[in-house]
């Protein structure tokens, strides 16, 4: 099982994002890899271990208070670097997602028909191109990830960020583990609690069908039965 780690705060969250991947690699994995939302979305990607990666994040001076990272284990498509996650969409939107969309085919017809086009073999990056899909016609990150669950079918655990809200890491869950993490000025979103251990003990448990919206002052949380919190 591969490892989602998401964090938004006031400081720099690159070495909390590739700490927390250090802390899941007993999960296995073949590729690790971050974006960072810093004026752009601004992502490195690296075949083999997660040091190699991070090795990279520092030659490429990767700084940054809102991120996604990710440990992959290849299921659609080989173990190369344009697989790894974060997938990427029109330079908007990054995601990553742990488990299997069974309708990822039918979902990529669909996105290609409308213009889309697509740099992976992965079912993950159909994810990427439904979120931009829904983010420019109503852009809410929230909503757009909403929508994008709706449309999926499978097993998923979602984290999402947006070049247009600096401010939110959006995630879903449905049949893989995903926490979010209350800090002091500073959230945290992944899919397992040991991944951010270090930063915060405070942390709640999504259950299948939740969709959350993760930002420095707070957590919005829309349940499986449309109730918010």
């Amino acid at each position: 099982m591969c490892g989602i780690v998401g964090a938004i705060a006031r400081r720099n969250i690159v070495p909390i994002l590739t700490e927390g991947l250090k802390r899941l690699e007993y999960r296995g994995y073949d590729s690790a890899g971050i974006a960072i939302v810093d004026g752009s979305i601004r992502r490195v990607r690296r075949v083999g271990r997660v040091a190699e990666m991070e090795a990279a994040v520092r030659e490429e001076n990767l700084t940054g208070i809102l991120g996604i990272a990710h440990t992959r284990w290849a299921t659609h498509g080989g173990v190369t670097e344009p697989n790894a996650h974060p997938h990427v969409s029109s330079g908007e939107i990054a995601v990553v997602h742990n488990g299997i969309i069974e309708n990822h085919e039918e979902q990529r017809a669909r996105l290609k028909s409308l213009g889309y086009a697509f740099e992976s073999q992965t079912d993950t990056e159909v994810i990427a191109h439904l979120v931009h899909h829904y983010f420019k016609a109503g852009g809410d990150l929230f909503v757009a990830t909403q929508k994008t669950a709706a449309d999926l079918r499978g097993a998923y655990a979602i984290g999402v960020v947006a070049l247009a809200d600096p401010d939110t890491i959006a995630g879903a869950r449905m049949g893989c583990p995903l926490v979010v993490g209350l800090g002091e000025g500073e959230n945290f979103l992944a899919s397992d609690v040991s991944a951010i251990i270090a930063e915060t003990r405070r942390v709640i448990y999504l259950e299948d069908g939740d969709v959350v919206a993760v930002r420095r002052g707070g957590v919005l949380l829309e349940l499986a039965d449309g109730v918010r919190d």
